[in-house]
């Protein structure tokens, strides 16, 4: 078994006083770099993706530019190429990273699957390289870009676990929700402490 860790969107303007912040945001970025510090070698590749918007653009329509945003499928200017919003938050320490993904360059973009990697691969032809069968999925935002990435990840084939003390969301009940959805389409929705051999 070859597992990966994919750690989602963990940026400055995801968490506690960024444009689009996520409550909890900040806990994840700590929470993930504890597990990296304890795990990072249990995992054949560890990628972390970002959303990377390009500036002064509306990027296919994602920021809301003429109207206020829905929140839905039109959002506030976030995560602007080469603004301190788009960078990784302070508390993820990104040295165990061993594959950088950018997504949304100039488009809509939720799922870790809709970016490439520096040299333009995407995360799919990655995966095959170093012949991954599972996955972990942990980051931002549960309703969001983790429930994207999860279910393309599933679609594509992959045995994906969900950490739920390492993810955060927008809001309780579509973050409940989103959990619910992935575990009935295969995921299994568990804790990063089954990393230590724990049982719950």
């Amino acid at each position: 078994m070859t597992r990966a860790l994919f750690i989602i969107d963990v940026q400055n303007d995801f968490t506690e006083g960024g444009a689009l912040a996520v409550e909890g945001g900040a806990a994840v970025a700590a929470g993930v770099t504890e597990l990296l510090g304890r795990h990072g070698g249990d995992y054949t590749v560890v990628v972390a993706s970002r959303d990377w918007h390009t500036p002064d653009d509306d990027n296919g329509g994602h920021f809301a530019v003429d109207a206020e945003p829905d929140f839905v499928e039109t959002w506030p200017a976030h995560c602007v190429a080469g603004t301190p919003g788009a960078e990784y938050h302070a508390d993820l320490d990104t040295s165990g990273v061993h594959v950088h993904i950018r997504k949304g360059q100039g488009v809509p973009a939720y799922s870790i699957y809709e970016g490439t990697d520096d040299a333009g691969a995407k995360i799919s032809e990655v995966l095959a390289s170093h012949g991954i069968t599972d996955i972990d999925v942990v980051g931002l935002a549960t309703d969001y870009c983790v429930r994207a990435s999860v279910l393309d990840a599933l679609e594509h084939g992959q045995h994906v676990r969900v950490f739920t003390d390492l993810v955060a969301g927008v809001a309780a009940e579509t973050s409940e929700a989103a959990l619910a959805e992935l575990g009935h389409a295969g995921a299994e929705i568990t804790e990063s402490s089954v990393l230590d051999g724990a049982t719950r």
